[in-house]
């Protein structure tokens, strides 16, 4: 399945790394589906999930048909990292699915990398899934499954989907096993899933009866496209035709696209994930109708008229933070300036011999402008704080740089709670807003001032009120129950911890920081 690096570690809007900087929540995956006859589906695959990088960068991987084999290719790093011309052309056929991961069950490595594949009797098939499960362990026990048979949630559905199948062992004359499978599997999945998959002639997409994830349908001029943002669908010259429902189930083989209902109407319950409007989706990418660099620029509107300061400047925190500063700067009046340049060509890892070595990962990713800055009051715009490490090695970056004042707008509200739906925040004691108050966070990361956008106006800015939101992170309010000890590594057996390595990530790097208070409330009562 899947979760970001901080966009200042992105290029031109992808989030380089793995690890994140504990500022900003751990990403979603990225899935995508084509069915197009006489076309290069491999090829088409390549560039949606290009398109879809930003969602996650451990793994990528592809299935491609020809109608009678199914040919899987996966492997850990970016999608430019596992596959090129020579990979691509080896895979013919009409139809393929493909996956961009950031593991939220299950631990970063080559066998957790998607596509899952199963080749049960003379049916074959293959998975893709963004989002998170919650009754992953229950799933597991109810089947009989031993430690160990699956280690991912993605794995799991896989296996049961294999073991409905191993009840028509043959083939059917309409063709439609996968789809029969899916019926009788989907019910008993809980929390988040928008799944892609494919048989030998069909490919399969679904979302879970509260949409936390997203997923579009768009239609090429002799075939289909399936994608979790509709960038994915641009790329490929796929015309947007709709999101799917929550809880609807789309299935397109030679016969073209129809529409099947899995679930009963009352469990249908909107709740896209909210976070998915202000940091994950690209900005390019429409949601629930409504453009999300727009609905960007309305939240620091609303920010400017919530939290109005006297400033010289705005400026956003690369690149996450640049449309909410464009419209704080609009709504106040007070110029909109740059303030800190980002290092696009930043690797995943570098050598970091020593703590002092590693204090400086902020300013390898961010050096601020200081003929911009020097002297001025500034208004910094982010889009959120969940750990405040970064947040603070960045305000005391501006102080040395010469800001007079400084004043944080985030175009959120606090980050309190762990997500279980796709996203990986650590535990409740490792957000800083969680044990802290708002003031007790400004003192931390060293601003004049600090404020949050409120939910209320937040949900206003996405120009989608009433559509349905899941903002759990935000109020503890869960959607689906989540099981106590529910954890990313629920099905994998324990190891012991290896040593720390010289060459570190950046996540390392940017957790290092001894002083986080939100580190002291590790006990905190859920």
């Amino acid at each position: 399945m899947s979760q970001p690096a901080h966009d200042a570690l992105a290029e031109d809007g992808v989030r380089s790394g793995s690890e994140g900087d504990g500022d900003t929540p751990k990403e979603a995956c990225g899935v995508f589906a084509v069915y197009a006859p006489a076309q290069p589906v491999a090829h088409l695959s390549y560039l949606g999930l290009y398109a879809l990088q930003h969602r996650g960068q451990e793994s990528a991987g592809m299935a491609v048909s020809d109608g009678q084999t199914i040919t899987v290719v996966k492997d850990m790093g970016l999608v430019s990292n596992v596959f090129d011309e020579r990979t691509l052309a080896a895979l013919d056929g009409h139809l393929a699915i493909g996956h961009t991961r950031y593991s939220t069950t299950g631990s970063s490595t080559w066998r957790n990398a998607q596509p899952v594949y199963r080749d049960v009797g003379e049916h074959t098939f293959a998975l893709g899934h963004n989002g998170n499960l919650v009754n992953t362990e229950a799933l597991a026990d109810e089947a009989g499954m031993l430690p160990g048979t699956v280690t991912s949630d993605s794995d799991l559905v896989a296996e049961l989907l294999a073991a409905e199948l191993a009840r028509e062992p043959y083939q059917s004359s309409d063709g439609r096993a996968l789809e029969r499978a899916l019926t009788r599997v989907l019910p008993r999945l809980r929390g988040a899933f928008s799944f892609v998959l494919m048989d030998e002639g069909h490919v399969i997409g679904v979302r879970d009866p509260n949409g936390f994830r997203p997923l579009c349908l768009g239609k090429l001029d002799h075939g289909w496209v399936l994608a979790s943002e509709t960038p994915a669908l641009d790329v490929v010259g796929a015309h947007f035709v709709r999101e799917l429902e929550p809880g609807e189930m789309v299935v397109i083989d030679a016969t073209g696209c129809r529409s099947v209902r899995v679930f009963p109407p009352e469990e249908i319950d909107p709740k896209l994930c909210l976070f998915e409007f202000v940091y994950f989706a690209r900005p390019d990418s429409m949601l629930y109708g409504q453009g999300v660099h727009a609905a960007r620029v309305r939240m620091g509107e609303e920010l400017a008229d919530q939290a109005p300061v006297d400033a010289d400047m705005v400026m956003g925190v690369p690149e996450s933070g640049l449309p909410a500063a464009e419209g704080y700067a609009r709504r106040s009046g007070i110029p909109f300036g740059q303030g800190l340049v980002k290092n696009r060509y930043i690797g995943r890892t570098f050598i970091a011999p020593n703590q002092s070595m590693r204090a400086l990962g902020v300013r390898m990713k961010l050096n601020p402008l200081r003929e911009n800055i020097a002297g001025k009051r500034l208004v910094v715009v982010d889009d959120s704080i969940v750990r405040g490490t970064t947040t603070r090695a960045m305000v005391q970056m501006l102080r040395e740089a010469g800001a007079r004042e400084i004043h944080l707008r985030v175009s959120s509200p606090p980050y309190k709670w762990p997500c279980f739906y796709g996203m990986d925040t650590g535990q409740r004691g490792e957000l800083v807003a969680a044990s802290l108050s708002v003031e007790e966070i400004r003192d931390y990361i060293g601003a004049d001032t600090l404020a949050y956008l409120s939910l209320d106006r937040l949900i206003h800015a996405t120009g989608a009120v009433g559509a349905g939101f899941c903002t759990a992170c935000l109020t503890g309010v869960y959607p689906v129950a989540v099981p106590d000890q529910l954890t990313k590594t629920v099905l994998e057996p324990a190891t012991p911890a290896a040593p720390e390595p010289q060459a570190v990530t950046l996540g390392a790097v940017f957790e290092s920081d001894v002083g986080l208070p939100a580190r002291q409330a590790a006990g905190i009562e859920e």
